[in-house]
């Protein structure tokens, strides 16, 4: 009898040790399987780029001028830079620009002074000094012409009211987000066709985006005419400016989660 409740016990401790062993089994394998998944927490991504560009006839056309006045005192010469500024807005108001396309964007009022040699002997001429000589302004003004076609007749009406250091001519698109959102379109289209080629190549499956990168800096390139090529206008037939077309181009970074 004692033999049998000894038997009994002793399969029952067995039985209990089997179920700690597979107990502990199991935790050792979850345990493993946490540090697996946490030695790769990222899944697999693939990145590529894209590229877009759109075309547009600029139709805008931009320049800038100054003028120069001097006088004895400062008001003076600021009344006399005044009426040359005066003279030329009307002019361009005359031709249609607007006040809110004409922009002063430097004024500079500043004293002038002449040196005056003084009488050397014996070989020595002592340093000169300086002498107040009066006042000049010097004010630059930017001009947008929304009639390309007037640009060059602007250019020499400027010049023969009394304008200085015509410069900078160059034909833009106004509004630019439009293009740039038809070269982003289609920078995007050219990433997912290189993405899907590139999961076809490796044998994988895109499952989503997980990032966006739009590079900055690519904008339209303006055609530009040089000042003096500006003011040969002057005095006679204005010179023909051909306005050409703007690429504005856009680059994209698009990264795809891949199983």
């Amino acid at each position: 009898m004692n033999s049998f409740f000894s038997e009994k016990h002793n399969r029952f401790l067995g039985s209990l040790g089997l179920l700690m062993a597979i107990i502990a089994l199991g935790s050792y394998a979850t345990l493993n399987f946490k540090q697996t998944d946490s030695m790769y927490p990222m899944p697999a991504n693939i990145s590529v780029m894209g590229e877009g560009e759109a075309n547009a006839v600029p139709n805008v056309g931009q320049f800038s001028f100054s003028v120069m006045a001097d006088g004895e005192t400062a008001s003076a010469a600021q009344d006399a830079s005044a009426a040359k500024i005066n003279d030329i807005l009307a002019y361009l108001k005359e031709q249609g620009v607007e006040e809110k396309d004409v922009k002063t964007e430097g004024y500079f009022l500043n004293p002038k002074y002449r040196y005056d040699q003084g009488s050397c002997r014996a070989g020595f001429c002592p340093p000169s000094e300086p002498i107040a000589d009066g006042f000049e302004v010097s004010q630059t003004v930017a001009v947008k012409v929304r009639d390309t076609g007037k640009s060059g007749d602007l250019i020499s009406g400027v010049g023969d009211k009394g304008a200085t250091n015509i410069s900078g001519l160059n034909f833009i698109v106004d509004d630019t987000d439009q293009v740039k959102a038809e070269a982003r379109s289609k920078a995007i289209a050219d990433a997912k066709q290189k993405a899907e080629k590139l999961a076809e190549d490796l044998g994988v499956t895109l499952v989503r985006m997980t990032s966006y990168y739009e590079n900055e800096g690519y904008y339209p390139m303006p055609y530009m005419e040089k000042s003096t090529m500006a003011q040969d206008g002057m005095g006679g037939e204005a010179a023909n400016m051909p306005v050409g077309e703007n690429t504005t181009k856009v680059q994209i970074n698009i990264s795809y989660e891949v199983r």
